[in-house]
């Protein structure tokens, strides 16, 4: 049964005086800064900016920093073998190649040839496909290295209905050059920038690990506001987590990546394209809050049934040492004994109501 100084604790600290709302209204806009620049045999010389690597370009609250690339050039829509690693498209002659048949698991649709090498006894069926297919392998360091550098501009609307309260994450001030030298961090709570590196660091992750094979990281923005007291007061709370899954070594469920084209046309008007699978950091920011403030309706509730609560318990407490327990005889005496002891003269008084009867016989 709890105590007084329990249910004090609930009504004060638990703030059980106020009313809430917990039907937030959120939206998050977001920006990412930086350049990088790489040179590679398939691409050349290039530079990187954020319309390149930042999928989707909007600023939605779910976005993509590439880190890493597999590269291949120049695709036409022609016919080529199918690569080695997919199995489905292992063959020994042409009729394990049907015609018109999909490589489900693979790059394109069967010729009904087989392709082998004249020393090999299996090979791969012949495709129409993208070719070349795609066949290289995970690069061993990340394409993006310097993207630890880059920043991530998160600014917030919420607005709690019940209470028509809105308020942002972004401090008012005048000049908005003014934001772009702070870091978010312990000396910088307000500042709305956070650098990624030290954003996958807070989720105990390596940079460089993350940025090869790519991963899911979630940015939780709690707002707890008390309008009771001044709205400076309410201000958002940041939670940082890895939330795909970090199996050791090259397990299949780690890391993120999805594949896109860029398409061109030759002198002759022909299609062409450049395949890129792109390894990088999804970002989740996700938004949760609750907003309370007095008023008379929850305050008398709760001190009413703290009240009733103090009455039925004391009654249950009788009901349970009068009839249920071993020595309810002991305690039925002892109050019982107690309650006559208190009241001694209405005693005193019943008695001699009982005798009345009695003295007026003698009288008489």
């Amino acid at each position: 049964m709890s105590s007084p100084r329990t249910r004090s604790w609930v009504f004060l600290i638990k703030k059980g005086y106020q009313d809430t709302d917990t039907s937030l209204q959120s939206s998050i806009i977001t920006k990412v800064k930086g350049v990088s620049f790489t040179n590679t045999s398939e691409l050349g010389e290039r530079l990187w900016d954020v319309a390149d690597y930042v999928i989707p370009p909007q600023g939605e609250n779910v976005f993509f920093v590439i880190t890493n690339l597999i590269v291949t050039p120049n695709q036409r829509q022609e016919t080529c073998a199918e690569s080695e690693r997919v199995p489905d498209a292992e063959c020994s002659e042409d009729r394990d190649c049907p015609p018109g048949k999909p490589v489900m698991t693979g790059n394109g649709v069967r010729t009904g040839r087989c392709l082998r090498a004249e020393s090999m006894q299996r090979g791969t069926c012949e495709i129409f496909a993208w070719c070349p297919v795609e066949t290289k392998s995970r690069p061993a360091k990340p394409l993006l290295r310097d993207a630890e550098d880059f920043t991530i501009y998160i600014k917030n609307f919420i607005r709690f209905p019940k209470f028509n309260f809105s308020k942002t994450n972004v401090l008012d001030k005048k000049d908005k050059d003014d934001f772009k030298p702070c870091r978010f961090g312990p000396k910088d709570p307000y500042c709305p920038i956070f650098r990624l590196g030290t954003v996958v660091s807070w989720t105990g992750s390596n940079f460089q690990e993350i940025a090869l094979q790519g991963g899911v990281i979630g940015i939780q923005i709690e707002w707890d506001c008390d309008l009771d007291k001044a709205p400076s007061e309410c201000n958002p709370r940041y939670y940082f987590n890895r939330l795909d899954s970090r199996s050791p070594g090259t397990s299949v469920s780690s890391g993120y990546n999805f594949r896109f084209a860029k398409y061109y046309r030759d002198e002759a008007g022909v299609e062409f394209r450049t395949l890129m699978k792109a390894y990088g950091i999804r970002f989740d920011v996700m938004v949760n809050g609750r907003a309370g403030k007095f008023s008379i309706i929850p305050t008398i509730i709760n001190v009413g049934s703290g009240v009733a609560l103090m009455g039925i318990g004391s009654f249950l407490c009788d009901l349970v040492l009068i009839y249920f327990i071993k020595k309810s005889n002991f305690y039925r005496n002892k109050k019982y004994e107690e309650a006559r002891h208190r009241s001694g003269h209405l005693g005193n008084a019943k008695m001699n109501v009982e005798q009345l009867p009695n003295l007026q016989t003698v009288e008489t």
